[in-house]
């Protein structure tokens, strides 16, 4: 696991995460504008867009731009991290200007959703760091820090962080994304191969908490060395 910020010179903040064979580059932009049913508001708005390179998987995938349209799966992964990272900022502190992060696979392995949303907080706090530093909010907006974690049941026993091969074997997967205080933002669970029990929603559960917690502590120190 591995956090490298300041990855692109041309963005506000960005980071190149690497959860083992799964690469992530994350950039936040900064811009002076809000969708338009946030208009004199005086709230500002984070939101997020994800892709994956044709080469980042073992056969090429097409771009969705050929297709036309995202697809099913990019809709629900954009908004997955845009909700995600909206759960620790505050949207008022902020004011009326919008931060957009690109997260794009560059390879993948498993757990792409929960790398992005994972290295997407750190190049949005190096973003924030950086408008507080040029004065252009009073304060910074950022009132938590957010990290995920893949979970699952593979051969009967929990397992964190699955890879590919693992994934694709597992009885049961979870994408778990939490804050900083322990609360979640999201608990995806889902049974693949046999169901589950109480028990063993438990064991993710409590698999994810320490994850999460070791991905927040060192989320903090890129940070703070940046």
């Amino acid at each position: 696991m591995e956090i490298t910020p300041g990855y692109l010179k041309t963005a506000e903040g960005s980071v190149l995460i690497t959860m083992g064979n799964t690469h992530v580059l994350c950039a936040a932009s900064v811009e002076s504008s809000v969708p338009p049913f946030l208009r004199n508001t005086g709230k500002g708005w984070v939101t997020a867009e994800y892709s994956m390179l044709p080469r980042a998987t073992s056969t090429r995938t097409p771009r969705e731009v050929t297709k036309g349209r995202a697809s099913g799966r990019t809709h629900e992964i954009q908004r997955l991290i845009g909700r995600s990272l909206r759960s620790v900022i505050d949207l008022e502190a902020l004011g009326e200007r919008s931060i957009i992060l690109d997260c794009d696979v560059l390879q993948a392995d498993g757990g792409t959703r929960v790398a992005s949303i994972t290295g997407a907080y750190v190049a949005l706090a190096l973003a924030v760091k950086q408008m507080v530093t040029y004065k252009m909010v009073h304060r910074s907006p950022l009132v938590g820090a957010v990290a995920a974690i893949s979970v699952g049941i593979h051969k009967g026993e929990p397992l964190l962080d699955l890879c590919y091969e693992e994934d694709s074997r597992a009885e049961v997967d979870a994408n778990i994304v939490m804050t900083d205080t322990g609360r979640f933002v999201e608990f995806q669970a889902t049974a693949e191969h046999m169901s589950f029990d109480d028990h063993q929603m438990n064991q993710m559960r409590d698999l994810a908490r320490h994850g999460v917690a070791d991905l927040i502590a060192l989320q903090k120190a890129v940070i703070d060395a940046a």
